[in-house]
């Protein structure tokens, strides 16, 4: 039987390559985002599944799975990719309506659509499935003036070891890629310029986003009894293990 993923967020950058390397994989790939010509665009007149839907909108999340139910039957993996970033500043200076846009896409929306997929996966016939959580190097240490991001990928880190748990029961995997400048046209300032711990303005070192694409697709090919629960991908001689 032909392997089916849900991918969030898919309309741009890492979601975006990433559908169109399981497209180019044979899987039977549905795209979610909010822009439905953004969607079109990843999928590129290859055959899949359209689901416009704003993950902060759990009716939207329920109504959009109930149609890939729908249309496949089944669920065999979930890429909970879907997320944005706040303008950097201290605390103080960033604007409440930031910290909730940011809270209800990053938690929330990854929290409606696991939640979604895992009572697909549970009841599925043959039960079970995989969930893979897109966290980020901000699940274990922050960049300056980050409160709202690093907050809420510390938060899918908790999500993915709940689920890795509770999984268990029910076939169903959950691991979690922490991904480090991949240059997607959310990352590009990095390639001009980004604040550092020590106060200074340096350029950081990037990677081609084709290399998450294929470590997802390598997560999502292992059997339901092998799970990574973590994966750390970055930039070799990006600023991470000396952060701070």
């Amino acid at each position: 039987m032909t392997q089916s993923i849900l991918i969030t967020g898919a309309g741009s950058g890492i979601g975006r390559a990433t559908a169109r390397a399981f497209l180019s994989a044979g899987w039977r790939t549905a795209l979610m985002g909010r822009r439905s010509e953004a969607l079109h665009e990843t999928a590129g007149g290859q055959e899949a599944l359209i689901l416009p839907c704003d993950v902060t909108d759990p009716g939207q999340v329920e109504a959009a799975f109930g149609t890939l139910r729908a249309e496949w039957g089944r669920l065999d993996v979930l890429f909970n990719n879907a997320g944005i970033s706040a303008k950097a500043a201290p605390i103080d200076e960033i604007p409440v309506a930031d910290w909730l846009a940011v809270n209800a896409t990053n938690i929330n929306g990854m929290y409606f659509c696991a939640r979604a997929a895992f009572g697909l996966m549970r009841h599925q016939t043959p039960q079970g499935g995989r969930i893979i959580n897109n966290g980020s190097i901000s699940a274990h240490v922050p960049r300056p003036g980050s409160a709202p991001y690093t907050m809420s990928k510390h938060a899918v880190t908790g999500l993915t070891r709940t689920l890795g748990l509770d999984g268990r029961a029910f076939n169903i995997a959950c691991g979690q890629i922490d991904i480090g400048n991949a240059l997607t046209d959310m990352a590009s300032a990095f390639t001009k310029g980004v604040p550092q711990a020590d106060g200074q303005i340096k350029v950081e070192k990037v990677m081609d986003v084709a290399h998450v694409a294929q470590a997802v697709l390598q997560m999502a090919c292992l059997p339901l009894a092998v799970n990574v629960p973590f994966m750390t991908l970055m930039a070799r001689d990006m600023p991470y293990i000396g952060r701070g």
